[in-house]
This record gives structure tokens, sequence and C-alpha cells, in this order.
């Protein structure tokens, strides 16, 4: 990046310090428009939230992980 870009960037990342959690959102949301071309994600990370959580159900995590590791040393 040259110098004067970077100074640019900059400017725009302290005015963008600046600005309250809603407004640096929407910032966001333009520039991720702008790089992307407007397109949307065809999906979201968020979308995996809770998925396989039937599957843990029940079961003790640090046990989970204890027995784990127990069976790395055969």
């Amino acid at each position: 990046m040259a110098t004067t870009e970077h100074n640019t960037v900059e400017q725009l990342l302290d005015a963008a310090a600046h600005l309250d959690p809603a407004a640096q959102r929407r910032l966001l949301d333009g520039l991720s428009a702008l790089v992307t071309g407007g397109r949307e994600p065809k999906r979201s990370i968020t979308e995996l939230q809770g998925l396989g959580r039937q599957v843990w159900k029940g079961i003790d995590a640090q046990a989970y992980v204890n027995a784990e590791r127990d069976s790395w040393s055969g």
C-alpha cells in the first residue's frame, strides 16, 4: 500500500473509531458491499450456531476431553 493510501486508511479508521456502534456497523456493511460488489454471502457462519446440540446433550464436556486425552496415550 502506498504511503498516501496508508495515511488515508489510517484517517478513515480514526474517524470510524469515533462513530457509535450502529454507525460502525453501517460502515462495515457499506464497505462489504463495495468489496463484494453488493453480492450477499451465500451462507453465514452464524447458521452453524447450535448445530449438533442434540449430539452433545447429557455429555459432560470435561469427562469427554479427559477420555479423549487418555486414549492418546494408548
